[in-house]
């Protein structure tokens, strides 16, 4: 059960939309409300950049508005409940009954607590009890003013206070370019750093709530990356001021030797006028712990301590060095200071030991998705032609957009002569993706070929790469996958599985009075489109049986002239299942659709046209490889 207390007539509890939102843990001491105030500032640029609504929709006031609304309610559930806050904001878009909002909730875990405002009931939980200041009374009425509406949430475990404030001039930009995820990530640690002020530094609280809350949030950010360049520069950025003045952390080149060389990644200093001239100090000694030390820390001679008499800019202190290790392999070291001090209390080395090993796994990860990548951009090279054949009275256009997901995908292309006169063309696509999938690829495209050339009809050309699939792609693309996987690579959870396969095979043959004779065949793949020059538009082929499912299947062709100023578009499901929401883009006949407007234009004109017709469908990027083929004959 839960119960909403709404404080304005009229109206119900908080909205459910939740895109796009941000949500962060803060620990139950005084240093999340400043904590809860840089959040909410970085999140607000953040959707700003990415152009979600625009600029002016998140103006000064607003920012203001959202930022006292936090620190008020952040501050009292750090100081009436005593727990940590779960702090989520979203953004609502508008609709036909309610402008945008922007939508705040904080969350203490002690919701039994009564409910006060100036001592009684029925109130704020964070309004003032007996005894306590008159300034915390305040919030509410802060928060009454400021809001649209308010209202508190109870659930088993959990209390949420939630605030709607409208957003000011709502325009979205329906062409939004994200910023580089680095610059995303360093924000975002941005914000997880408390104020960079020594006063605010408390080594006790690193014993209970404030240690286990900074690791879990430490874990979630360094977990989502996947460059370890952008590990590191988050690792420094959280480590300072929070548990450090300054850091450096060194990476090991990923192939070892004794001319391997630590390379230092990141410096970071909590005066940022110092980052160089610390950087230029360190550069020349690289910093390498033998593997005897251990992950614990290790003492070292303060930087520079050596040079001017010993006083570098007359701050001297204690600095720390501990390994980075992912899977009882070094990865590099990280250094850090703390100034004016001789110790560093226990329980503040252990905290940052956990913390430099979190970082050891984070670019652990970010290594074995780079070797993935590597590998799968070399298994792509090997997939397609390097050059496609130009068939005399036809012009083709193609477009081939792999995924952007560091992992090979399935789509394949080729267009290639063969004996008597007959120029094949195929589009093909495996079912799933990685190294299994690049293998099966890798074969099918050269038998494809070799039977072509061989004089089969395009008929037995699939009957016989049906039995192929079958009897011996699937056991070799396993035994690749296994040999990727011990080079470093990712073996996928699926191996061993069945690896289908679509593919329109095709075969043209030029007519003396211009065109061509096409005849196709259409193993389980979107069927190609045939555009007359008057803007008419049929499915040019019949559907048939994916290869690779049964041994026994037969494939039947159709044939038909490709007369001059006619158009065969020829598509993968990157393009037909492209989504929008539960929408894709080949429902009610839409890819016809869009190739019936068409009409008139050049087969490079076609194909741009619908390339730019199937990225406009949704406002995400693609997800999945997208191929197309455009063959006019003249």
């Amino acid at each position: 059960m839960q119960r909403d207390i709404v404080q304005r007539p009229g109206t119900n509890g908080a909205s459910t939309g939740a895109q796009p939102a941000a949500r962060t843990s803060l620990p139950g001491n005084l240093l999340a409300p400043a904590a809860g105030r840089r959040f909410v500032a970085a999140a607000l640029a953040e959707w700003s950049g990415l152009g979600l609504p625009a600029a002016v929709g998140f103006s000064e006031r607003l920012a203001d508005d959202a930022a006292v609304v936090v620190s008020e309610l952040v501050t009292n559930a750090v100081v009436h409940a005593g727990t940590n806050v779960e702090l989520l904001f979203r953004l609502e878009e508008a609709t036909e009954d309610e402008a945008a909002a922007l939508v705040l909730e904080i969350s203490d875990h002690h919701p039994a607590r009564a409910v006060r405002s100036d001592g009684s009931e029925g109130g704020f939980a964070g309004a003032a009890g007996p005894g306590e200041p008159a300034e915390y009374g305040r919030g509410l009425e802060l928060v009454a003013t400021l809001a649209e509406r308010w209202g508190i949430t109870y659930r088993t475990g959990l209390k949420t206070v939630w605030a709607r404030l409208p957003v000011d001039d709502w325009n979205p930009f329906p062409d939004a370019r994200p910023e580089p995820g680095f610059q995303q990530g360093l924000r975002a640690a941005e914000l997880l750093a408390p104020t960079a002020r020594r006063a605010l530094r408390d080594d006790a609280d690193w014993a209970g709530r404030g240690a286990l809350s900074f690791l879990a949030e430490a874990s979630d950010l360094l977990a989502g990356q996947l460059d370890e360049d952008i590990v590191a520069a988050l690792a420094g950025q959280l480590l300072v001021p929070r548990l450090a003045d300054w850091c450096a952390i060194w990476l090991e080149p990923e192939t070892p030797g004794r001319a391997a060389v630590p390379r230092l990644a990141k410096v970071w200093h909590v005066d940022e006028t110092r980052i160089q001239p610390l950087r230029t100090l360190l550069e020349g000694d690289p910093l390498r712990l033998p593997e005897r030390v251990g992950t614990g820390p290790v003492s070292i001679p303060w930087p520079g301590s050596a040079e001017d008499d010993g006083q570098p800019d007359g701050l001297e202190g204690v600095a720390l060095a501990y390994r980075i290790t992912s899977g009882g392999r070094t990865l590099g070291a990280v250094l850090l200071g703390r100034e004016g001090i001789a110790r560093v209390p226990d329980e503040v080395t252990a905290l940052i030991e956990d913390f430099v090993r979190r970082v050891g796994l984070a670019v652990g990860a970010a290594r074995a998705y780079t070797r993935q990548a590597t590998i799968s951009r070399i298994l792509q090279r090997g997939l397609l032609p390097s050059k496609v054949a130009d068939i005399p009275g036809v012009v083709s256009s193609l477009v081939y957009e792999p995924s952007d997901d560091g992992v090979v995908g399935g789509d394949f292309y080729d267009i290639f002569p063969c004996p008597n006169d007959r120029w094949c063309f195929v589009l093909g696509d495996v079912q799933g993706s990685g190294p299994e999938a690049a293998v099966v690829t890798g074969l099918a495209r050269p038998w494809l070929r070799l039977l072509a050339r061989e004089g089969f009809q395009a008929d037995e050309v699939l009957v016989r790469l049906n039995r192929l699939l079958l009897d011996d792609a699937m056991e070799a693309a396993e035994a690749a996958a296994l040999m990727v996987a011990a080079a470093g690579g990712q073996h996928s959870a699926d191996s061993g599985q069945s690896r289908f396969l679509s593919l329109l095979y095709g075969e043209l043959v030029p007519l003396p009075g211009g065109g061509a004779r096409c005849t196709l065949v259409s193993a389980g793949h979107p069927l190609p489109l045939l555009l007359r020059p008057d803007g008419t538009v049929r499915p040019a082929a019949e559907p048939q049986l994916l290869l690779g499912v049964m041994d026994d299947a037969v494939y039947e062709t159709q044939s038909f002239d490709l007369a001059p100023g006619d158009s065969l578009l020829c598509v993968t499901d990157g393009v037909t299942e492209r989504r929008s929401g539960p929408l894709m883009f080949d429902d009610e006949d839409g890819l016809a659709q869009a190739l019936s407007g068409c009409a008139g234009l050049s087969a490079e004109g076609i194909a741009d046209r619908i390339k730019h017709a199937v990225h406009a469908f949704a406002e995400r990027p693609p997800d999945d490889d997208l191929a197309l083929l455009v063959l006019q004959a003249e």
